[in-house]
């Protein structure tokens, strides 16, 4: 009896790999203006729009804080000093752009080492305001960066599943 149920557990679990292969660690930073805004980034991937926090995925030999300093210098073209944690992902998660991995997420506080240059980002003030030449190519990936009122930060600003999470984080500690 007993080599009967691990045969049907290694049979579950070997279904279980062929759908979920890999983990994907990503890593976003929260960054609040002296006029009490956060930082998106809204973004055209592959035919579809999202809308997150500035971040992304991290590399070999790079630790959370590193890859988080190298994606808001990619992404923003801002130095930064990661802060405080904030939330790491404690659930089962399947990448919205890959069905194949699990994401695990984590989210800091970020501080623009020069905040001077917070007013020079280059932003747009509409939600996926993207050139029509930037949107045709449905293989094509385009971000652009938000600021929005602490006021209006809701779970419903952001798309992924993760993020509304630390949105709602965020608005119950009133940070």
């Amino acid at each position: 009896m007993r080599v009967i149920f691990t045969i049907r557990y290694y049979n579950l679990f070997m279904d279980h790999r062929n759908i979920i292969s890999r983990f994907t660690i990503r890593v976003y930073g929260i960054l609040k203006d002296e006029h009490n805004r956060i930082l998106l980034s809204d973004e055209f991937i592959r035919g579809d729009y999202f809308t997150k926090f500035p971040g992304g995925g991290m590399e070999f030999r790079e630790g959370t804080r590193d890859c988080l300093k190298r994606e808001f210098k990619e992404e923003t073209g801002l130095d930064v000093t990661v802060g405080e944690h904030i939330y790491t992902t404690d659930y089962f998660q399947i990448s919205a752009f890959n069905k194949r991995d699990q994401i695990i997420s984590i989210y800091y506080f970020v501080h623009a080492n020069e905040p001077h240059e917070l007013p020079n980002l280059r932003t747009k003030t509409t939600v996926f305001d993207f050139e029509p030449q930037q949107v045709s190519d449905m293989d094509a990936q385009f971000e652009l960066l938000r600021w929005i009122n602490w006021d209006e930060l809701t779970e419903d600003s952001v798309s992924l599943p993760i993020d509304k999470i630390v949105v709602k984080m965020l608005k119950s500690s009133n940070v």
